[in-house]
């Protein structure tokens, strides 16, 4: 961004905070949808996230979700502004306090920085995502429902190619499918790489755009995923055990989940893992959006294949 806009940015950004000097703004990393800015307001540090000029759709309810877990002590940034429906920034926006940590998760596994927070996030992330699925959420208006297999069964569908790897999973899936305890707010992408953690921990949880109401279990299944884990050594987010989790889990709820419940969310988190590589592989090669990155996220589908074919080896053993 140059000049005028950086100047309209800084000044929308001083009516919005009420502040008498925006300073330090800066750019930082962001998706395809959004921006994500930070600055100082009268001293203080914020960061701004907002939706890109020409992106259909904007924050919905994230807003909402963020504020009622900062409330019930889940680790999240504070909500200070909920710009999804205002105008002053061009798009819609919103605006939280920074958190100060890192988020790469080759640093968080192997840096002496991080020494004791590896000893505590097993501990902590359960904690966490108890706190998170004891919120009421129907005090969230507009959050809605998602049905995962139903979801990916049909992206699988639609791009076309065979693999019969994921389609005898979902077979299995299907044939194995556990009943649901409870509906519950659900973060939807609980993983390291979005978290962040200081050198005593978790200090946030970040990426709050795919929260819905799901089964509770369905976070601790994909936190387990083996490509979450970034080359770590343990099941838990490459930090710990299951039972680590489930009794940290336990720990604020008083019922320790399933393991076998956790189990089967794990098997389609990595079924969704491996369909999400062959849609981003085909993003890149329909010329949609030409990317290395994309391309090379297409190459991971076959790890995804070797992880099912593992697991459920090891179910049928």
């Amino acid at each position: 961004m140059v000049g005028s806009a950086h100047e309209e940015l800084e000044q929308g950004l001083a009516r919005v905070m009420n502040a008498a000097s925006i300073t330090n703004l800066q750019r930082l990393s962001g998706g395809a949808s959004r921006e994500t800015w930070r600055f100082a307001a009268d001293g203080a540090d914020f960061v701004l996230q907002r939706v890109r000029a020409g992106t259909v759709g904007g924050f919905q309810v994230e807003p909402k979700v963020l504020s009622a877990a900062h409330s019930a002590g889940v680790p999240v940034a504070e909500l200070v502004v909920d710009g999804a429906d205002r105008t002053e920034l061009n798009s819609p926006f919103m605006i939280v306090r920074a958190v100060e940590g890192e988020t790469i998760a080759r640093k968080i596994l192997r840096d002496d920085t991080f020494d004791i927070a590896r000893k505590v996030l097993t501990k902590q992330l359960g904690v966490a995502a108890a706190h998170l699925h004891q919120i009421d959420a129907s005090s969230i208006p507009g959050l809605v429902a998602d049905d995962q297999m139903n979801r990916y069964q049909t992206v699988l569908r639609d791009l076309g190619e065979p693999h019969p790897v994921f389609e005898a999973t979902f077979r299995w899936l299907e044939i194995n499918k556990p009943e649901s305890t409870s509906a519950c707010l659900v973060h939807g992408d609980y993983r390291l790489g979005n978290i962040m953690v200081n050198e005593n921990g978790l200090s946030a949880i970040l990426d709050w755009e795919l929260a819905h109401i799901g089964d509770p279990m369905e976070d601790l299944g994909w936190l387990c995923v083996r490509a979450w884990r970034f080359g770590g050594a343990f099941p838990a987010a490459g930090l710990g055990t299951y039972d680590e989790l489930f009794d940290a889990y336990a720990s604020v709820t008083g019922v320790r989940p399933d393991s076998d419940v956790v189990r089967w969310w794990e098997i389609l988190g990595t079924l969704k893992w491996g369909i999400i590589c062959i849609s981003q592989a085909a993003t890149h090669l329909m010329g949609i959006a030409r990317s290395h990155e994309l391309a090379a996220i297409g190459r991971r589908v076959c790890e995804n294949e070797y992880d099912l074919i593992e697991l459920l080896t090891e179910r049928t053993q």
